[in-house]
């Protein structure tokens, strides 16, 4: 049993609250936020520094605003304590080799939590891909504006679920990044915004994401040598459209896709590289720090 303390309580904190109570090989032992908004049966804290003083606790996950991330880590590396922190790992590459450098000082298990990497529909897209050439990458991320996002713009809200995706399902590294943004409803960020990339082996890929559009779309498309698939993300419905003919004809194959709600995968990956030290697909901190860095860089067409 891993006693887990969890930090901030928002709306993912919620939800993360929600699943570590329904995982058997966790103790859920310590909450922490600036606010008690809901009664909990768990001791409750405001002062990270009083809940690690006080509390028995392996490991801490943390879904504070990306702006405390490294403030937050930090406290709670020093104090010998395991982390899962909400993805991006920190708001600026700097702040991520911060806490890198804590994490290996005292040799913490550290998980970022790209929690589409445990979206079902992804590990069935990979398992169709597996041995197959890759021709190019598609991703559409858009939504309506939501009111919780504050402090990032939707770059680093957004587009690093799918910077991480591209080379999560190629298993290649970005060589080359141009992105267009713009800010059209947000007071002081980027809510719209294409992203283009060039991978090792000559795969093209691109982002299309936004807080425009009025309705939620999340979807990958891959085209390959032998087949081109599409992928709902929020539907975890995976498509094969292949054997294309001279009239224009190809044959549809709906592939199997066990679905389950992606967070309670993820904790579950979590737990048992607590135990056994393997990540089962969870996202480092020189992960995510690469994906940080590509969305950050001045590689902007304004």
């Amino acid at each position: 049993m891993k006693k887990i303390a969890l930090i901030g309580l928002g709306s993912m904190g919620r939800n993360h609250y929600r699943i570590i109570k329904s995982i058997s090989g966790f103790e859920l032992v310590a909450l922490c936020d600036v606010v008690k908004n809901e009664d909990y049966k768990e001791p409750f804290y405001s002062s990270v520094d009083d809940m690690l003083e006080n509390e028995d606790i392996d490991a801490c996950v943390i879904v504070v605003p990306t702006f405390l991330h490294k403030e937050v880590a930090i406290k709670c590396l020093e104090k010998g304590k395991d982390i899962f922190i909400e993805k991006p790992v920190a708001s600026t590459i700097e702040e991520a080799n911060d806490i890198l450098e804590v994490a290996n000082r005292t040799k913490a298990k550290v998980g970022i939590g790209y929690i589409e990497r445990f979206n079902p529909v992804v590990e069935a897209l990979k398992a169709e891909l597996k041995n197959t050439e890759i021709y190019s990458i598609g991703i559409t991320r858009v939504g309506p504006f939501p009111p919780r996002i504050a402090d990032v713009g939707i770059l680093t809200d957004l587009s690093v679920h799918d910077i991480d995706l591209i080379r999560f399902i190629a298993e290649r590294e970005i060589v080359k990044t141009n992105i267009y943004r713009s800010r059209k409803i947000h007071n002081h960020h980027e809510d719209n915004a294409i992203l283009s990339f060039k991978l090792e082996n000559d795969i093209v890929a691109n982002i299309t994401t936004n807080w425009l559009t009025p309705f939620r779309k999340r979807k990958i498309e891959v085209a390959t040598k032998d087949a081109y698939y599409e992928a709902d993300l929020m539907e975890q419905d995976l498509t094969e459209f292949s054997e294309y003919q001279k009239n224009n004809s190809f044959v549809i194959r709906k592939c199997m896709v066990k679905k389950e709600e992606p967070l309670y995968r993820e904790h579950i990956a979590f737990l048992n590289f607590l135990r056994t030290g393997d990540r089962g697909g969870l996202s480092s901190i020189e992960d995510s720090a690469i994906t940080l860095d590509i969305s950050s860089k001045k590689q902007f067409i304004d």
